[in-house]
């Protein structure tokens, strides 16, 4: 099953921006979601954003107006600008696929190893 992986995660003040790759070989012709998590230090895993096989979008009211995902089709990989960084999203980005309606049998990916990502105010 394939593994995705992810990069660009770094140290940053707050207020400033990152972009997170994600890259999951044979994603586009699977036709299924791709999503972003993130899991900060003493706290559980939550979702971030995903980008379903038509381009619809979806975030976490947090991270929503500051996060953007997109893909580059032609390269398997799921991007996601993150600008206005504050301290609280600090934790390490991991991505995901999923399935949805229309998309291949057992599409779902593992989890990816994640990037990690600090904000200092």
């Amino acid at each position: 099953q394939v593994q995705p992986v992810e990069s660009g995660g770094d140290s940053v003040q707050a207020g400033g921006s990152l972009r997170l790759s994600c890259t999951a070989p044979g994603f586009t012709s699977t036709n299924c979601a791709m999503d972003w998590y993130r899991q900060a230090a003493v706290k559980q895993r939550e979702w971030v954003a995903r980008i379903n096989p038509a381009g619809r979008t979806g975030y976490r009211d947090s991270v929503k107006g500051r996060f953007t995902i997109s893909k580059d089709k032609a390269a398997d990989t799921v991007y996601l600008q993150m600008n206005s960084l504050i301290p609280e999203d600090t934790a390490i980005y991991s991505c995901k696929t999923n399935w949805v309606p229309g998309g291949r049998r057992n599409c779902a990916s593992d989890w990816g190893q994640g990037t990690q990502v600090t904000v200092s105010s």
